[in-house]
């Protein structure tokens, strides 16, 4: 039996890649108003979440790669909302770091970003989220898996 490629409307890819866009168009509004792009938020709010990463554990989470995060960060620091540091353990590296008044923009956006997820649940169930994000889990690992 022949199997046939998947439409394009249905294609893994296709799929994901119009769910982004969708969940994005509701979180972009509220960083537009404070000047960030979703790249340059990924960036503060993994520094919020653990503070003085050097830049390729950044770029590992915030799934960017370096010559972008290389732009990001340049812009962060212009801005003001990070500030590189030399690490103690090797002076050729550096550490990131969220300056206060980077902590500060994250406490301005933060409450839009729970409004957000807070609509999304009230639209799309609050189980139907959680069995997502576990699917989408199960997913990467089974991927991850078979390499």
């Amino acid at each position: 039996m022949t199997k046939r490629l998947r439409s394009f409307e249905r294609s893994l890819p296709m799929t994901l890649l119009q769910t982004r866009e969708a969940v994005m168009k509701k979180f972009i509004p509220s960083l537009k108003e404070h000047g960030l792009t979703p790249q340059q938020w990924r960036v503060i709010r993994a520094l919020e979440h653990e503070n003085g990463l050097d830049i390729s554990t950044i770029a590992e989470r915030c799934y960017l790669l370096m010559p972008s995060l290389s732009r990001i960060i340049t812009f962060l620091v212009k801005e003001k909302l990070v500030e590189r540091q030399a690490s103690e353990h090797d002076q050729r590296r550096s550490k990131i770091l969220l300056t206060d008044l980077g902590r500060e923009l994250f406490a301005k956006i933060a409450p839009k970003s729970i409004e957000r997820y807070i609509a999304i649940e009230e639209k799309f169930g609050v189980r139907k989220l959680e069995l997502l994000y576990e699917l989408l889990d199960d997913l990467i690992q089974t991927l991850e898996e078979s390499d």
